[in-house]
């Protein structure tokens, strides 16, 4: 976002100091502690706090009307989980992630070709265009978390999303990386591996931001580069397609798989010429694939044009060590940074028995008893996403203003789609727990908790004592009595500032 969009509210170079410093006093003994204090927290908050973007009074009222069990059920089949009327409207009027990838990058030349001009009108075009977009895809997001009864799905729009990640300030990337959450990752995230997989790679963002695109068999000569010029053979798709996306980076490859993959896949390219009428952008074209016969995995793969690259998928969809790779990451988001070998041989045995299917190793996960372990209630360090969110939903926010749900992200160092390697943001503890980043958080807390963030149109004044009952299972002794030495109106901030509140 442009600095103009940003809601400063971090650090002591602000009014808040004083009130920022009270509160990080107060967390100084349990934040340089190593040992954390572990409560009797009751299985509905651990399972949303777990499983959704944050416990909330209508999320805690669910489970206790259904019953953990049917809630966890229900959460497995969110096509029978209604959207909110209201929720449902507001996503509708995002008119970029249901224009199709053509258009968007008809405006996307546009708007470039009006910023060339000395015109300051241009420049100040693109910026406003370019931020809308953004903010759009932002708002998909941010909204369906807060709002949104179909938390686990939820979950797994995020860990997708940064399992396949896209960065968006890459070029053509800016405008499609909405549009490829909303129509590659969100239809499939409890869907089969199989076909996620595939979306991803068909989707421009993807082959844009890894430069497939500009990838094609040795000697080809094309168009000029601003019309698809092609440079020679790529590989920078084809290494991350095996190394992240599918067998993980011990999955039994070599740099020959990678070099034959990346010709495989020669072909799959872009057609952004101003008169192209294909509304996905995504093309084969067979003058720049190498039809010559590789070997692959220990496999001789005769040239088959388009067909090449389906083949490839296929296999690398049902590879064991792609489900060794995705139960292990399934397991560090959901159970532990340090996942247990047991649960991911199991979850990697449901993946390949069901075909990939995700929700039959969710079923798995959420069923083992390492899951369910009093030993992994708050063992998980939040994410800054997961934090912001989750101080959101405690608060109940609708997060009209997104901008300064973004700005925080931004400060917390997290933007909101906004990794720029490939492997995407880290998941755990060792990832996101110092100092600097504590303060920020407890800033953002201080601010949030005291109402000074313009989040919502009607105003947010966050109720400490709504907060303290939702959160009582995981308030420690010594979180009480920091509540009881301290005024109540900055009970809310303590509460979303404090050591219980940063895990989950």
């Amino acid at each position: 976002m442009p600095e103009s969009s940003q809601t400063p509210f971090v650090s002591a170079r602000y009014s808040r100091r004083r009130s920022i410093q009270a509160l990080c006093s107060a967390w100084l003994i349990p934040f340089t502690n190593a040992s954390w204090a572990k409560q009797d927290l009751g299985a509905e908050l651990h399972m949303l706090n777990r499983l959704s973007s944050g416990p909330n009074a209508a999320g805690l009222k669910a489970i206790a009307q259904q019953g953990s069990r049917a809630w966890i059920a229900a959460q497995l089949q969110p096509e029978r989980i209604a959207t909110p009327p209201e929720l449902s409207h507001q996503l509708a009027a995002l008119g970029s992630l249901n224009q199709s990838p053509l258009e968007l990058a008809k405006l996307y030349r546009q708007v470039n070709e009006a910023a060339k001009t000395d015109n300051e009108a241009g420049k100040a075009l693109r910026r406003a265009e370019l931020e809308r977009v953004a903010v759009e895809g932002a708002q998909a997001r941010v909204w369906r978390a807060l709002r949104s009864d179909q938390q686990l799905k939820e979950q797994m729009v995020d860990f997708w999303f940064n399992h396949f990640n896209v960065f968006r300030g890459k070029g053509l990337c800016r405008v499609l990386v909405g549009h490829y959450e909303e129509h590659a990752i969100r239809p499939h995230a409890m869907g089969r591996f199989r076909d996620i997989l595939g979306a991803t790679f068909a989707h421009p963002a993807m082959l844009f931001y890894l430069d497939q695109w500009q990838s094609a068999k040795p000697g080809f000569v094309g168009l000029n580069r601003a019309k698809n010029q092609a440079s020679g053979l790529n590989e920078n798709y084809a290494r991350e397609l095996m190394e992240l996306h599918t067998l993980g980076v011990d999955g039994g490859y070599m740099q020959r798989d990678v070099t034959e993959l990346a010709r495989m896949l020669t072909g799959w390219t872009l057609d952004l010429r101003p008169q192209a009428n294909t509304p996905g952008l995504t093309v084969f074209d067979p003058k720049r694939h190498d039809d010559g016969s590789k070997q692959w995995l220990g496999k001789t793969v005769v040239g088959a044009g388009a067909d090449e690259a389906k083949q490839a998928l296929d296999l690398l969809a049902r590879h064991p060590s792609t489900a060794r790779h995705i139960a292990y990451k399934l397991v560090q988001y959901f159970v532990s940074d340090q996942p247990s070998p047991n649960l991911v041989r199991q979850l990697a045995e449901r993946f390949i028995t069901t075909d990939g299917d995700i929700r039959a190793v969710l079923a798995v996960l959420l069923e083992s008893t390492e899951f369910l372990s009093a030993s992994q209630v708050q063992s998980k360090f939040k994410t800054p996403l997961r934090y912001v969110i989750s101080c959101l939903r405690a608060c109940d926010s609708r997060a009209d203003n997104i901008r300064p749900v973004l700005a925080a992200l931004q400060q917390l160092g997290m933007p909101l789609h906004g990794c720029q390697t490939p492997d995407g943001y880290k998941n755990t503890e060792a990832a996101w727990l110092n100092p600097d980043a504590m303060e920020r958080r407890i800033s953002f807390a201080t601010a949030l908790g005291t109402g000074r963030l313009r989040i919502d149109e009607q105003g947010l004044t966050p109720d400490g004592v709504a907060i303290r009952a939702l959160l009582d299972p995981l308030i420690s002794d010594h979180t009480r009595k920091v509540l009881a030495q301290n005024p109540p109106k900055l009970g809310a901030a303590l509460l979303l500032g404090s050591p219980e509140f940063m895990r989950h």
